[in-house]
């Protein structure tokens, strides 16, 4: 079997591995074969001693009463701290439970624009957090890792209340760090996420739609990219659980997602709202957790992710399109040089269907614009770990065969 699969032609980008686009696990099962691989010359596996911390959460529209349950253990005084729109949507009723219980709320506090080093040292000077025994963080993916940031290296324990379903900041331990221009500066890793995420899918269905809509395309991008990035690779059991984890992170959303916008553009909090919501914030992270045990985006990220960092270079993206949305379109091409012809159509359909872009167009990016970024998405460091050099080829042959299925199906 490996003779003859060794015989099949090659195609262009061939990586390091010499493992092709059609991989040997796909060409011993289409055989009927059994196929056990090893790991590559001079890679040893090796005993490590090591923790990972996995995310605790409530979700729920009255969860909010668990407040006093989970957070009564870490002391009395509480900070909130969040973004303006999220404190004047949930902080009324974060309050009122806490009423209830046995804990104070000794002030809040405005997060700030971005989730920057200077805006982590103005909130610990404040006298108010040195007082705090705990602080919730309230809002969406800055706020959150803005009092990550704050809080874990100081061994404070924080809570997070997500207020809206973008991304997976509630529960995964890293913060995203940006430049005082607002540029991107880097990931900055924790040993461990929040003490406790409380979810209130109540809050999250009264919030503006076009989140929830560009965290689905962020959160399934997660699958394929975890998926092509460890391929045909002996992993490390806590990378291997994050691949096989990261699968729930695009079935519930074939399954959920254009039901669950329907809802939540009407302020609805349903089922299929929830199953979303769970697949956006709780699976990214406990997958991201473990993908990135090493501290390395390299099982983490993948083409899709440099195409949007690529597409930055363009004020559009950052100015007129979410992060999700772009990866979404993203998602596509990378389904496309990975040869994926079925994944293609699912998501291509997906996005048909909920209004996610299948063209260029659809971003606001001109022809030329993309032409200029094509060979500088081979060089990003999100396809440093790919299993195949990606090619200015190859991302041509991709966007060529998008267009035309657009067009074919107007």
């Amino acid at each position: 079997c490996m003779r003859e699969w060794t015989r099949k032609p090659r195609q262009a980008g061939w990586h390091r591995r010499s493992v092709a686009l059609l991989s040997l696990h796909q060409f011993c099962r289409d055989k009927g074969v059994f196929c056990c691989l090893v790991p590559e010359r001079g890679i040893k596996m090796k005993l490590e001693n090591y923790e990972v911390h996995l995310p605790s959460y409530s979700i729920g529209g009255k969860i909010y009463e668990k407040i006093g349950p989970v957070c009564e253990s870490y002391g009395k005084r509480v900070l909130v701290i969040g973004g303006r729109k999220a404190l004047a949507a949930a902080y009324d009723k974060i309050a009122a439970y806490v009423a209830q219980t046995n804990l104070e709320i000794i002030g809040t506090e405005i997060y700030g624009e971005n989730c920057t080093y200077a805006t982590v040292e103005r909130l610990r000077a404040l006298p108010l957090y040195q007082e705090a025994d705990m602080v919730f963080g309230v809002g969406g993916g800055k706020a959150l890792d803005t009092v990550k940031c704050l809080c874990i290296p100081d061994d404070k324990p924080v809570f997070s209340f997500p207020t809206i379903a973008s991304n997976c900041a509630a529960t995964t331990s890293v913060s995203i760090l940006y430049n005082e221009d607002g540029t991107f500066l880097k990931p900055h890793f924790f040993i461990r996420p929040v003490m406790h995420a409380f979810i209130d899918t109540q809050i999250i269905a009264q919030a503006p739609s076009q989140y929830m809509w560009a965290g689905i395309g962020d959160t399934y991008a997660k699958y394929y990219e975890a998926l092509i990035s460890s391929r045909d690779e002996r992993l490390e059991h806590f990378t291997a659980v994050g691949v096989a984890v990261s699968q729930m992170c695009r079935d519930p959303l074939l399954l959920y997602s254009a039901q669950a916008l329907e809802d939540h553009r009407r302020g609805l909090c349903t089922y299929a709202v929830e199953q979303v919501v769970l697949a956006i914030v709780v699976t990214t992270g406990i997958a991201s957790i473990f993908l990135t045990k090493d501290y390395t985006p390299d099982y983490n990220s993948g083409l899709a992710h440099a195409i949007f960092y690529a597409l930055t270079a363009y004020p559009v993206i950052e100015e007129r399109h979410l992060h999700g949305e772009v990866v979404a379109f993203g998602i596509l091409i990378a389904l496309l040089v990975d040869g994926q012809k079925e994944e293609f159509e699912k998501i291509y359909e997906l996005n048909k269907s909920i209004g996610l872009p299948t063209r260029l167009s659809d971003i606001e990016i001109t022809p030329a614009q993309w032409e200029e970024c094509l060979d500088r998405i081979p060089t990003m460091s999100d396809v440093a770990h790919y299993p195949y050099k990606v090619t200015r080829p190859m991302l041509e042959d991709a966007m060529k065969t998008l267009e035309e299925r657009a067009v074919s199906h107007r």
